[in-house]
């Protein structure tokens, strides 16, 4: 069993985050002892789908559907698969469009390093759009799709 300053300290949140998912039914077992909040290893595993959850774009309202969901059993089976089926497309989304945010950000480092070392955007200029090195072409290319 954990207080809750120490999962607060375990999971870099503030003890207001905690108390208030308490409060909003997120951890519909966890125990007191003389009214102090115990987290066991259930409210760990409750905080860690959490985090998953909020990071993947959830809201706190949809987090608390799911929680009643685990509570009802079996028969909720398939709403919780297509809640997390839903977000692992919307991550996968985030994926694709921050691998092109990078490909523009590693393709705008080359451009700047060879400019700098050139003293000329003129060389690279004369490149574009399509006689880039190799591995340069690649991410501008999935960069400007």
């Amino acid at each position: 069993m954990y207080t809750i300053g120490q999962v607060s300290e375990m999971f870099q949140l503030p003890i207001s985050t905690l108390r208030y998912y308490d409060k909003e039914g997120l951890f519909p077992d966890m125990q007191r002892v003389g009214g102090i909040r115990q987290f066991s290893e259930n409210e760990l595993e409750a905080l860690r789908v959490i985090d998953c959850l909020k990071k993947s774009g959830v809201e706190i309202k949809d987090i608390k559907q799911f929680m009643e969901w685990n509570m009802q059993g079996s028969e909720t089976f398939q709403q919780r698969k297509e809640l997390f089926e839903k977000q692992k497309q919307a991550v996968e989304d985030e994926l694709r469009n921050l691998e092109k945010t990078l490909d523009m950000i590693k393709y705008k480092c080359w451009y700047y390093e060879t400019a700098m070392n050139d003293g000329t955007e003129e060389n690279i200029l004369a490149m574009l759009p399509n006689q880039l090195p190799a591995e340069i072409q690649a991410c501008y290319d999935h960069a400007h799709l």
